[in-house]
């Protein structure tokens, strides 16, 4: 019987803080940016948008290493520049 108090606490604890996640995650994420801006320095190795500012390669998705200044990704403007390494090199208007 004691195991089955102990679950289900552990389960409404659980529960209790995956929803307060979400209403923390909520408020830090814009739904529509007003802009995006091409963020170089902060893509991982095979991850980033489009290509190189270098002009090394002209496609997404082929950046050899983490974190190169030349591969860029697209975050919501004001995004960023709160990442260590992170560089605005572009901005394009979000979609309406």
């Amino acid at each position: 019987m004691k195991k089955t108090t102990t679950l289900s606490t552990l389960a409404a604890a659980g529960i209790m803080a995956t929803a307060g996640l979400g209403a923390t995650t909520a408020f830090a994420v814009p739904d529509n940016p007003g802009a995006w801006e091409k963020c170089a320095g902060v893509s991982k190795a095979g991850k980033n948008d489009c290509g190189a500012k270098d002009g090394s390669h002209a496609c997404a998705g082929q950046a050899k290493a983490d974190n190169l200044k030349t591969e860029w990704v697209y975050l919501p403007k004001g995004t960023c520049e709160k990442i260590t390494g992170g560089a605005v090199v572009g901005e394009k208007p979000a979609k309406s």
